[in-house]
């Protein structure tokens, strides 16, 4: 295997959890790039809120929890917490990403190295739907800059994105759970 040659970030060490949820969430990527760039690990998981967790974001003004904003009922102050809370988990996985991108590995971003995949569990947690899931795959090599929207009464199975990411990871199969095949639409660069 190829040895990893980049030196680490100058980075403090943290001192200790913090308790407002974005800012731990924003530690635990720093640890996660961290470790890629060290090669301690290729390979990381973080699950940024569990079904029924219901903390809020008060670093940026939302005071009531996750869980009961998802639950909206399409009231528009709930609404609009809602989008607040999800602007800010989606800078702080841009932070990820751009950290990941500005970290060179052998000639290439550390970003075109890894797969980074973002999603929830609910398409719509006001009535807890599992259909039209969103979805964000960066990284990894693959063609981005593009949405790939599928005809909602009959989307591809999201294991079709697994076999592409199987793939990706040179383990050469066609099928993974109940998919039937790799996402169409979703191209090498």
């Amino acid at each position: 295997s190829e040895k990893f040659t980049s030196s680490l970030p100058d980075m403090k060490a943290p001192t200790g959890v913090p308790k407002d949820f974005a800012p731990h969430v924003r530690l635990m990527y720093d640890l996660m790039a961290v470790a890629f760039q060290s090669d301690t690990t290729r390979i990381a998981t973080l699950l940024t809120a569990h079904d029924g967790s219901n903390r809020p974001y008060p670093v940026v003004g939302v005071s009531e929890g996750h869980h009961d904003l998802s639950h909206h009922g399409q009231d528009p102050t709930k609404l609009a917490q809602l989008k607040t809370l999800e602007i800010e988990k989606m800078k702080t996985l841009a932070e990820l990403l751009a950290k990941l991108k500005q970290t060179d590995e052998q000639g290439q971003s550390l970003l075109d190295r890894t797969m980074v995949f973002f999603s929830s569990n609910l398409g719509n947690a006001s009535n807890h739907s599992t259909r039209n899931l969103p979805v964000l795959l960066a990284g990894g090599g693959f063609q981005h800059g593009q949405h790939l929207a599928f005809d909602p009464k009959s989307p591809p199975p999201l294991c079709n994105l697994y076999v592409s990411m199987l793939q990706r990871m040179g383990i050469p199969t066609e099928k993974f759970s109940s998919g039937t095949g790799p996402l169409k639409g979703l191209e090498l660069v």
